[in-house]
């Protein structure tokens, strides 16, 4: 198996012979279905699909990871993959399943991806009459709103955004 580079682009069908050759010298059985990469996948390193034995990617695993990596994802959903077919117990929490995963080396857990710090946006406005102050996350209509207790005129003094 070469190396891959974290960058790499890899096609469905790459992925898929990829899998078929981890499958026979981890496992000595074939992969017989597809593999895809699928980009919805968020919080997961790969999905099983139990209907039509096919395997989900998450293309992170390629891009923001090492191939040792992806490599243990691959491994973890091939788990699923022979002791389904082989009726055995492939779930996360069946003995069967974490003997297998042990044994072959795959990853327990996806590693979580490199996420973009959430901005959040903090609006604040200020009671003209009494001088109460309201703090939200979404802009207000100061024609339309009026203080709470005093009813008097809004205004917007400040949007602060942090991380």
């Amino acid at each position: 198996m070469k190396p891959l580079k974290p960058t790499t682009k890899m096609t469905d069908q790459e992925l898929t012979q990829l899998i078929q050759t981890i499958s026979l010298t981890a496992f000595q059985r074939p992969f017989e279905h597809q593999a895809n990469f699928n980009r919805r996948l968020k919080t997961t390193g790969g999905r099983y699909h139990l209907g039509d034995h096919h395997i989900d990617i998450n293309p992170k695993m390629l891009t923001e990871h090492n191939q040792a990596t992806l490599v243990g994802v691959i491994k973890h959903e091939l788990c699923h993959y022979h002791l389904h077919l082989g009726h055995q117990g492939y779930r996360h929490r069946d003995v069967a399943f974490k003997q297998l995963l042990q044994q072959v080396g795959g990853a327990r857990y996806a590693p979580a991806s490199l996420k973009k710090v959430k901005t959040r946006k903090i609006e604040t406005y200020r009671c003209q009459s009494c001088g109460q102050v309201y703090q939200r996350q979404r802009q207000i209509n100061v024609d339309r709103y009026v203080c709470r207790l005093c009813r008097g005129r809004l205004v917007h003094l400040k949007t602060e955004i942090s991380e």
